[in-house]
């Protein structure tokens, strides 16, 4: 099971720049709002597109979705650490967690 990690920790990773935000809810979602410097990685493009969008197996990375019931976040953390990744966490509670509390956004 993939380690989880809160917003306030998630918080201050984006902030010191000690982290890569993966988010998997990818396509119109991703363009229209994502975290802070977040790549989109889909469920589907793990294995075709992991190794050039995520090249260090060691750098910490975080994964999310919109929310709790979504489950592409922790498909994409296991097949990730199935790939060889080290350092994988979820935001469990998701973009809706973090713009509900007030916190920034990015858009294309």
């Amino acid at each position: 099971m993939t380690a989880l990690i809160t917003r306030d920790e998630l918080a201050a990773a984006i902030g010191a720049g000690a982290v890569t935000v993966v988010d998997t809810l990818g396509g119109q979602y991703y363009a229209q709002q994502h975290l802070p410097g977040a790549l989109a990685l889909v469920p589907a493009d793990v294995d075709s597109r992991a190794s050039a969008v995520l090249p260090d197996l060691d750098a910490a990375i975080v994964t999310y979705c919109s929310n709790p019931a979504c489950p592409n976040s922790g498909q994409v953390a296991d097949r990730l650490t199935t790939l060889g990744y080290t350092n994988v966490r979820k935001y469990r509670e998701g973009i809706q967690d973090w713009v509900e509390s007030g916190l920034p956004t990015e858009a294309v």
